[in-house]
């Protein structure tokens, strides 16, 4: 059995739903805004058997310097208003040079002045290395919170590069992973999702939630 809809709000969870989350089949709601984030989670998922429902809802705005407690946080927000087991990540891309900016605020820096606007910080510098994070966790009433990490390696390129315009997102077209030629935005996605942090910590929660979900 599959969700329904791929695609739940808070007010579509009710009894029914956590029925189909807490049956034999291996169900989880990711809670995100983000289609970007959710088509790589469901990509790396469904490769483990699971089910995967994007859950859109207005979460909590945690004022952090650190990514685990922001997801953290968040997740423990979303359990609260639907009581229903769920996923939330947070992530970050740091870049040496910048002291690890934009970090948790990757988000926020991203609307606010875009790729454009972190190549004109690193103009001129010779030190271009970063690394992605991603911080997932997974809450239900039986787990509270579980932390899956993951991290990847690259550098800031020159420029944006964006391949053929259909793939990546947010900073992709500006990271070039370590022992690639590719920007995450020039790879198709089986390809990002092979080496990005958010598919390490998607699969280290894959992992763990198969042998425990039909206790949940």
């Amino acid at each position: 059995m599959k969700l329904k809809s791929e695609v739940v709000t808070l007010k579509n969870v009710n009894n029914n739903t956590t029925e189909l989350l807490l049956g034999k089949n291996k169900n989880v709601l990711f809670v995100t805004g983000n289609f970007h984030k959710f088509n790589e989670v469901r990509s790396v998922l469904s490769l483990r058997g699971i089910a995967v429902g994007m859950l859109r809802m207005k979460g909590k705005e945690t004022q952090s310097d650190n990514i685990n407690e922001i997801a953290q946080d968040s997740a423990i927000d979303a359990f609260n208003k639907c009581h229903i087991p769920l996923i939330v990540e947070d992530a970050g891309l740091f870049i040496d040079a910048l002291e690890g900016f934009p970090g948790p605020y990757s988000a926020y820096v991203y609307k606010t002045i875009q790729n454009r606007g972190i190549l004109k910080l690193m103009e001129n510098l010779q030190n271009r290395k970063a690394t992605f994070c991603s911080a997932i966790v997974f809450y239900s009433q039986k787990t509270g919170p579980q932390l899956f990490e993951g991290k990847t390696e690259g550098e800031i390129t020159l420029t944006e590069r964006n391949g053929d315009g259909n793939s990546g997102f947010g900073f992709d077209p500006i990271f070039q992973p370590m022992d690639s030629e590719k920007t995450f935005a020039e790879m198709p996605l089986e390809e990002k999702n092979y080496i990005s942090h958010r598919a390490k910590a998607v699969n280290k929660f894959a992992k763990w939630y198969s042998n425990i979900c039909d206790n949940l």
